[in-house]
């Protein structure tokens, strides 16, 4: 039998086992109570609390802008909907680079306040000692390589990363260093194919690709793009399995026309 069909609750070490089984690892984001249980019920295996939440939930341009206290809230509401998945919360820009001191303060706040499973930071050498850092504490890290959306100004696109040598050899080292460091998994996004394959192929700990090719470990994206919820994104990796945003409309267009047509409430629907 499948790894992930028997288990009743996702883990660093079942990750592992599906990576050497090959199974492939399924993660969504999730920010809210009522989404976090549809995913977790369906049988997700991760869910990102993600800082795209600044994006999807907020309404900014950018994943800059979310703090602390917002990633808390968010992933404390996806911790009460799940008893499967494994929880796995975005570290905000500003709270880890630069200061593995604070890193590992933020960390501990995630941990003790949402009682989620494990961190996410984005970056290779330059966070290293935040990296660390948050293991010596016994707190799972999960890496995050390739386009790093909180190092938007560094970069000043959002193109694929790594598609010149020199970048594509810094990536391979990086994620070399965050296994030796003690990374349970790495999230590849926007790389090409090949060098997902030559990661994933390296590497003893998972990856997780988003647009980083069919080869890696698992996938993930944001739901609220890959149920149509938002249409404004929609870059080459993205398969939106649903429309919702138009039937979303639809329910409330009708529900605008039968309340204004006093068809709602009816003699049924009242006490």
């Amino acid at each position: 039998m499948s790894v992930h069909s028997t288990v009743r609750k996702v883990t660093t070490h079942v990750l592992h086992e599906m990576k050497l089984k090959g199974e492939k690892i399924a993660m969504l984001t999730g920010y809210d109570f009522s989404m976090a249980r549809i995913l977790d019920q369906a049988g997700v295996d991760i869910i990102l609390v993600g800082d795209s939440a600044s994006n999807v939930m907020a309404g900014f341009e950018t994943t800059l802008p979310i703090t602390l206290d917002n990633m808390i809230y968010h992933a404390a509401s996806v911790v009460r909907a799940t008893k499967r998945a494994l929880i796995v919360v975005d570290l905000p820009f500003g709270t880890y680079q630069g200061n593995s001191k604070k890193a590992l303060a933020s960390a501990v706040r995630i941990m003790k306040e949402t009682g989620a499973s494990a961190v996410k930071l984005e970056g290779g050498v330059e966070i290293l000692d935040s990296v660390e850092r948050i293991l010596s504490a016994g707190i799972p890290v999960m890496g995050h390589l390739g386009l790093t959306p909180q190092s938007i100004h560094k970069f000043g696109t959002y193109v694929v990363r790594a598609t010149e040598k020199e970048e594509a050899e810094k990536l391979i080292k990086d994620a070399q260093k965050l296994e030796k460091a003690g990374c349970f998994a790495i999230v590849l996004e926007k790389v090409p194919a090949r060098l997902g394959k030559e990661v994933s192929g390296m590497l003893r700990i998972p990856t997780i690709g988003i647009g980083a090719g069919m080869h890696t470990d698992g996938q993930v994206l944001v739901v609220h793009d890959m149920l149509g919820i938002t249409q404004e994104f929609s870059p080459r990796f993205l398969r939106r399995y649903h429309n919702l945003n138009a039937e979303i409309n639809g329910a409330v267009k009708t529900y605008i026309e039968d309340v204004r047509s006093g068809d709602f409430p009816n003699e049924r629907e009242q006490y």
